[in-house]
């Protein structure tokens, strides 16, 4: 490895920990760190699916903590746990 690949390298590592660690984000910032294309984050704000600030009326900022929870929002449950409330019904006789 030589000097350019590793300070390519270090910067890759710097942006990722400067995301990973800044409260507000900017689109192509909250993009990255959804995994998402910038079209289907602005898709996302448009609907009002995903929370997002426009302090100025034109550029989007986005709270990660909101991300994060918006993220792990409707959980589907594991094929495991839907035959563990199964058996849980059928033992009481059809009530929860």
């Amino acid at each position: 490895m030589d000097a350019k690949e590793i300070r390519e390298i270090t910067d890759l590592v710097t942006a990722n920990l400067m995301v990973c660690t800044k409260e507000v984000l900017t689109a192509k910032e909250a993009a990255a760190y959804m995994g998402v294309s910038m079209s289907h984050l602005y898709k996302l704000t448009m609907q009002g699916a995903v929370p997002h600030y426009k302090p100025q009326g034109k550029m989007v900022y986005f709270n990660r903590a909101e991300l994060e929870s918006w993220l792990q929002s409707n959980r589907v449950a594991t094929s495991a746990e839907i035959a563990d409330k199964a058996q849980a019904y059928c033992m009481k006789g059809g009530a929860l």
